[in-house]
């Protein structure tokens, strides 16, 4: 006698805090999926691509599969947006390396990445790649380490304002459609 109401996907907003895995369960360590509130937990959910353990902000996790696949393909060209605090000063010869494809130590190459420099040693930096600790390898070919990296938007959707470190939010898949819209 009482109404249920159903819905075949959901659709969470997390700003990820520093220190808890990007996965979905994990024996020892704190993840992602833990931090959503009961009334929004269900079977199945997982995060949409992964920030590094130390890699703060913008994570979306869902249980629809096709949207997180759509989202994740390098043949979308969905630019990640990041802001990070370096260690040392972004140079021209820092903008340089950022303006032709990089190669990283091991040999892997990386699709051009876009650089803009918001101060001596903070910078936004834009990928449409995810490989592993892919933005600290980059700018580590150009001499610099990462203090903290934070995402700020996952193509055209940004982070929103109102979600403090480790709150998230239930959205539709409507409020996601910038999604696979870039802000450049």
């Amino acid at each position: 006698g009482q109404a249920v109401l159903y819905k075949k996907f959901i659709y969470i907003v997390m700003n990820k805090p520093a220190g808890v895995l990007s996965a979905s369960a994990d024996k020892t360590r704190e993840t992602v999926v833990d931090l959503v509130p009961e009334g929004l937990k269900r079977k199945g959910l997982f995060p949409v691509g992964r920030l590094d353990r130390d890699t703060t902000g913008l994570l979306i996790i869902t249980d629809d599969g096709d949207f997180a696949h759509r989202v994740l393909s390098p043949q979308k060209n969905i630019f990640k947006t990041y802001i990070a605090e370096l260690d040392g000063d972004i140079t021209e010869q820092t903008l340089d390396t950022f303006s032709r494809e990089i190669t990283l130590a091991d040999g892997t190459v990386c699709r051009r990445a876009y650089l803009k420099r918001l101060g001596k040693r903070t910078a936004e930096i834009k990928i449409c790649e995810g490989k592993y600790h892919q933005i600290k390898r980059m700018l580590g070919v150009a001499g610099l380490g990462v203090n903290e990296l934070k995402r700020t938007a996952i193509g055209g959707y940004s982070l929103p304002d109102f979600l403090q470190s480790g709150e998230c939010a239930e959205v539709s898949k409507n409020d996601l459609i910038p999604v696979f819209s870039n802000s450049d």
